[in-house]
């Protein structure tokens, strides 16, 4: 793949389990409020903000709650004041860990963090420890079963995409964050069913194995459990035939 995050591509391939859990609504919700928190509330005007309500529509999110999720984003919550924070640390096996985190109460959200990490192998850094192993970019996924992989990738190139990639199923297609509304917009009106966003994509990867692997993704799942935790990015790497066994 181009380099997004595993975590990523670990969640897509858990999707089908996380709705029958019921953590479809809240995945989705907070994608909401992160984009419109980057871009605003106007849709129209945020593609990355349209992508989620997309997603957010095909599980059945009733519009009252997407409504929600968009106002949380821009700040427009009667009654709730939520600041934004970014905080790093280290997971099993050294992997680095980014979080980016909305709250009402900071008092109560870095604990939680903090119990999170040590419970699970990890450990809350200073600000600055780990951000320099990420960069910002766009990623676009879409299922490769029903298109043209060769055309796919011309057309991305040609809209301004910066790498292509695939595995089994998916084609990745990664923008720098000025030029992904351009590339997925350009993508939508050529008919293609489109995912995406703009977050955190790891520069280098630490591989991880064996009860490593295990601990970490145990943690990741625990951390995108807290309400406060809007998007957790980390840049380990696994090896495809350990994965099965750890879904």
């Amino acid at each position: 793949m181009s380099g997004h995050s595993k975590w990523s591509t670990i969640k897509r391939k858990k999707g089908a389990a996380d709705a029958r859990r019921g953590a479809a609504f809240t995945q989705v919700s907070k994608d909401i409020t992160l984009a419109a928190r980057e871009g605003g509330g106007d849709h129209e005007m945020n593609p990355a903000l349209r992508l989620a309500i997309k997603k957010a529509k095909a599980v059945n999110m009733p519009s009252a709650n997407i409504e929600r999720a968009i106002n949380k984003g821009i700040g427009n919550l009667p009654g709730m004041k939520y600041e934004n924070y970014i905080y790093e640390g280290y997971g099993p096996g050294g992997v680095a860990i980014m979080m980016e985190v909305m709250t009402d109460n900071k008092n109560r959200t870095v604990p939680d963090i903090r119990h999170i990490m040590s419970k699970n192998g990890g450990n809350l850094g200073e600000s600055g420890c780990v951000n320099w192993m990420f960069e910002k970019k766009g990623t676009i996924t879409l299922n490769k079963r029903s298109v043209d992989e060769d055309v796919v990738l011309e057309k991305s190139l040609e809209l301004g995409a910066d790498d292509f990639g695939s595995d089994n199923d998916v084609i990745e297609i990664t923008t720098s964050p000025e030029l992904f509304g351009d590339v997925s917009d350009g993508l939508e009106k050529e008919g293609y069913e489109i995912e995406g966003e703009v977050g955190l994509s790891p520069i280098n990867s630490v591989n991880v194995s064996g009860a490593d692997a295990k601990q970490l993704l145990q943690l990741l799942e625990k951390l995108e459990e807290n309400e406060d935790i809007q998007k957790v990015y980390s840049n380990f790497d696994l090896d495809e035939s350990e994965l099965g066994s750890l879904l």
